[in-house]
């Protein structure tokens, strides 16, 4: 016995929960879920949370721009709490990126992010105990801070389901079958789903779904180490989020008395079936050096945790939101690279438009198109710190 519906999704981590979501936002509320486990239990419940805007592109920054919107009043616009806390982000640069550091505030300025460079004596009083090196530039983030990715996913998951959408978890896509008419088969061990609209939103698993169909995208799944200190309350309360490219590390408060900090340069591939999802120690000893070079006071603070998550990266550190050509209905939103969680609310939004309306005009995406890879038309950075490409 088959299932029909308007579209299925398949994935549950944040970028599937917020396509559902918006879907039934724009009227699509005969929709099913796919989860090979329960939600967020991917690349999304092992994300470092930040929330920021700084890119060299504008297709992402005014991503991450529309997300920010969302973040700033999710109560109101979805409903649930996702913990999202303003903390502000500085972004540090050395003096030889400075002239990409500079157009890149521009750009962002122009899509209508509230960001700008300011000086060491501002950047002082904003964070005290941040050391800034003669010849670094500082810009400054006020709206950015952090929220909770899982909570997010639940929260556009409960979204969805309230407009009537339907959840499966433990559900492993096991086959797709396309049709030319346009109704394509999607099959679990438990039952068999039909659709003229199948959104493949997999992360780590994006390429083994799309060999289902024939299609071969560059989708490497990469591990990315992070762990968390315990400060001293009385020498450091808090600070802002910040992304350092001068030491190579990105770190933001945690609660009120942690900091979470991460490399986003170090990665090895990995198979998300059987990854190592710890830390080591080695790693967190080596990351902790360069964090107290930006926050000295950070020196005695105690080891707290750690653990792995996984990125989809692509070669220009860019996702890949489209449709497949040759495919009517079948739509592929992957390869974040490490950038999913603080873009997820727009990009619910573009994929929902692009299903619905045949473009997006939230955000123009064309540089996310798939056949950019065999064109040669990649997107690029003005930076070499992958975590602010």
């Amino acid at each position: 016995m088959k299932t029909t519906c308007e579209a299925i999704v398949i994935g549950g981590g944040v970028m599937g929960a917020s396509i559902l979501s918006n879907l039934a936002a724009a009227g699509v509320t005969n929709t099913i879920l796919l989860e090979k486990s329960t939600i967020g239990a991917g690349s999304t419940g092992r994300s470092s949370g930040a929330i920021r805007m700084h890119y060299s592109t504008q297709v992402n920054a005014s991503l991450a721009h529309e997300s920010l919107k969302v973040f700033a009043n999710f109560s109101d616009l979805v409903g649930g709490d996702v913990g999202f806390v303003n903390t502000g982000y500085m972004v540090f640069a050395p003096p030889e990126a400075t002239q990409g550091f500079r157009e890149n505030i521009s750009m962002q300025q122009s899509v209508g992010i509230s960001t700008r460079e300011i000086d060491h004596d501002e950047a002082a009083e904003l964070a005290p105990a941040f050391k800034i090196a003669e010849g670094e530039q500082v810009a400054w983030e006020k709206d950015s801070g952090h929220a909770d990715p899982s909570a997010t996913a639940l929260a556009y998951i409960n979204h969805a389901r309230a407009c009537g959408a339907t959840i499966y978890l433990d559900t492993p896509v096991i086959d797709i079958k396309i049709s030319e008419s346009g109704s394509h088969e999607v099959k679990t061990e438990k039952a068999c789903f039909e659709s003229n609209t199948v959104i493949i939103a997999t992360g780590p698993w994006t390429s083994g779904i799309l060999e289902k169909v024939g299609i071969s995208l560059p989708l490497l799944p990469t591990r990315h180490e992070v762990f968390l200190i315990k400060r001293n309350q009385t020498k450091h309360p808090t600070h802002p989020g910040g992304g350092d490219m001068t030491n190579l590390i990105y770190f933001r408060p945690e609660g009120h008395d942690l900091t979470l900090v991460g490399n986003g340069n170090h990665e090895e591939t990995a198979n998300p079936d059987s990854y190592n999802q710890k830390y080591s120690l080695s790693y967190a000893a080596e990351v902790w050096t360069r964090l107290t070079k930006r926050i000295p006071s950070l020196a005695d603070a105690e080891l707290f945790t750690g653990y792995s998550g996984l990125y989809t990266t692509t070669p220009d550190l860019h996702p890949i939101i489209d449709s497949v050509d040759g495919i009517d209905g079948l739509f592929v939103c992957s390869g974040f690279s490490g950038h999913g969680f603080k873009l997820a609310p727009a990009v619910g939004t573009v994929m929902a438009e692009l299903i619905t309306q045949g473009e997006s005009t939230t955000v123009d995406i064309a540089p996310l198109k798939m056949n950019r890879f065999a064109n040669g038309t990649l997107n690029t950075t003005k930076y070499s710190f992958k975590v602010i490409a």
